[in-house]
């Protein structure tokens, strides 16, 4: 699947070839932390299948609970987060950030992993009151 997005600010925009079956949330506690909120939801890119059409992330590396070294590729200007995926030159796939994708929607997670770290009220959210937007 062909998809396009960008950062929240718009100095960073991008197109990717994803594959829909790879979109899955992962709930451990580096995605909580990186992403600010509960979990993280990514869909995996095909091999080298992120091209930046605007902008150049900049990279955080970080090590992960597996000890591997991950690049964390971000806006320099507002902070969106935009993938995760290995260092180096060699060809790599990306963990691309739903959130930052055009087609969000058409992005169902498929899997969720580290759930041992999700959040325990996550069971319930369902059953919360929801507003269709913020009140004033």
């Amino acid at each position: 699947m062909k998809v396009t997005g960008r950062c929240h600010c718009g100095e960073l925009a991008f197109n990717a070839i994803v594959d829909p079956e790879k979109t899955m949330i992962c709930h451990c506690t580096d995605c909580q932390v990186l992403s600010a909120t509960a979990f993280r939801t990514v869909v995996v890119s095909e091999i080298d299948g992120v091209q930046f059409t605007k902008g150049k992330p900049k990279e955080y590396v970080k090590v992960a609970q597996s000890g591997n070294h991950r690049a964390q590729g971000f806006c320099e200007h507002c902070g969106t987060g935009i993938y995760a995926s290995a260092i180096g030159d060699e060809p790599k796939v990306y963990n691309l950030r739903v959130g930052a994708i055009d087609q969000r929607n058409e992005l169902v997670p498929k899997r969720q992993i580290w759930s041992r770290s999700a959040q325990h009220w996550l069971a319930d959210i369902g059953q919360l009151p929801a507003a269709e937007k913020s009140p004033k």
